[in-house]
C-alpha cells in the first residue's frame, strides 16, 4: 500500500518536525511521571496543525501521521482527540477533548472544554464546567482527571456514536504507534552504548532477535493506523486499535527486560513512553473490546 505523502503532506511534516525538535528533549532535572509543556499545544494551535483532517490536501492520513509524530516527543500534550476525532463531532466542540469511560477516570479529563462521555453502548458530547472535574494522581504518566458526580447528557444517535467510536480507536492506535517507536528508540540507544562481557548489549543474539520482533510490531501498529485513517473502515479501525493494544503489552514487557533496573527508575526516560502505553491498553474496553469490534464488523 503507497503512502507516500504529496507535496502539501511533506510540506507539514517538515514544519511539525521543526516545532517538535524544541520539545524533543527530556529535562535535566525532571524526576516525576506526566511531562506536560503547554507551550506544545498552543504553538500547535496558532500553527493550525488541528484542522489538517479537515483540508482536502491532508486530510486524516496527515492527521494520523501528525499524531504519531506528537507521540513520541517525552512531553505530551491532547493531541490524538483534536486532530483525528474533533473533526467528527456535529458542532465545532472547543478544546481540549477527552474520553471519560464508564465514570472512570481518564487522560486529560481535569483540563478538557470537553468531554466525550462512553457510557456502555451511548456516547455523549458535553462540555464540563470547571468544578465538576478535579486532577487524579497516577503512575500513567499523563495527566489524569475524573469527574466529580455523574453528567447528564444526551445520547447520540447510533450512527454517529458508532462514528466517534471508530475514530478513537484509529486516534488510540496513532498514538500508540508513536509511543512504541519512541520507547523502542530509547532502549536502542542503551542497548548501543551499555556493554556487557566487553561487547554492547545489543549486540547479543537473543537481545537482537527480540529488538527486531518488537520493530516488527511496532511498525505493524503505524502501518494498520495510517490504513484506518486513509479508509475510514471500522473494521480497519478496529483491527488497528487491537494491533496496538496486543503490540504494547509485548513491547512493553520486552524493554523493560532489555534495560533491567535502569527502566524502574524516574532517571531513564522510557517510563515516558511505557506508561502511557499502559494506560492505552485498557482504553475503548481494552484488548477484548477490540476483539468485539473486530468480529462484529470484519466476520459478520
Amino acid at each position: 500500500m503507497d503512502f507516500a505523502p504529496n507535496s502539501d503532506q511533506i510540506t507539514l511534516n517538515s514544519a511539525l518536525d521543526k516545532l517538535a525538535s524544541k520539545f524533543a528533549s527530556t529535562p535535566t532535572e525532571f524526576r516525576g511521571f506526566a511531562l506536560v509543556n503547554p507551550e506544545l499545544a498552543q504553538e500547535l494551535e496558532l500553527g493550525g496543525f488541528f484542522d489538517a483532517a479537515q483540508i482536502p490536501e491532508l486530510g486524516p492520513v496527515s492527521a494520523a501521521m501528525m499524531v504519531e509524530r506528537l507521540a513520541r516527543l517525552p512531553y505530551t500534550a491532547e493531541v490524538a482527540l483534536s486532530m483525528l476525532v474533533k473533526a467528527q463531532l456535529d458542532r465545532d466542540w472547543p478544546r481540549p477533548l477527552a474520553v471519560i469511560e464508564n465514570g472512570r477516570p481518564g487522560r486529560f479529563v481535569a483540563e478538557a472544554a470537553t468531554l466525550i462521555i462512553l457510557d456502555g453502548d451511548k456516547v455523549g458530547v458535553i462540555s464540563p464546567a470547571r468544578d465538576a472535574v478535579e486532577s487524579v494522581d497516577s503512575l500513567f504518566a499523563y495527566p489524569m482527571g475524573r469527574l466529580k458526580k455523574p453528567l447528564q447528557y444526551n445520547p447520540l444517535p447510533d450512527a454517529e456514536a458508532a462514528n466517534i467510536r471508530k475514530w478513537l480507536r484509529i486516534a488510540l492506535a496513532a498514538e500508540a504507534a508513536g509511543l512504541l517507536q519512541a520507547a523502542l528508540d530509547a532502549v536502542t540507544e542503551h542497548l548501543t552504548i551499555r556493554k556487557q562481557f566487553g561487547r554492547p548489549l545489543g549486540s547479543f543474539q537473543a537481545i537482537h532477535h527480540r529488538m527486531a520482533e518488537c520493530t516488527v510490531l511496532a511498525r505493524g501498529v503505524r502501518l494498520l493506523a495510517i490504513k484506518a485513517a486513509w479508509t475510514g473502515d471500522a473494521g480497519d479501525a478496529a483491527i488497528a486499535a487491537l494491533h496496538a493494544q496486543e503490540s504494547a503489552a509485548r513491547v512493553v514487557y520486552d524493554l523493560h527486560q532489555f534495560v533491567g533496573a535502569m527502566g524502574m527508575t524516574l532517571e531513564f526516560p522510557l517510563h515516558l513512553w511505557t506508561y502511557r502505553l499502559k494506560a492505552l491498553l485498557s482504553e475503548l474496553s481494552g484488548r477484548g473490546g477490540q476483539a468485539q469490534a473486530v468480529a462484529e464488523h470484519c466476520f459478520q
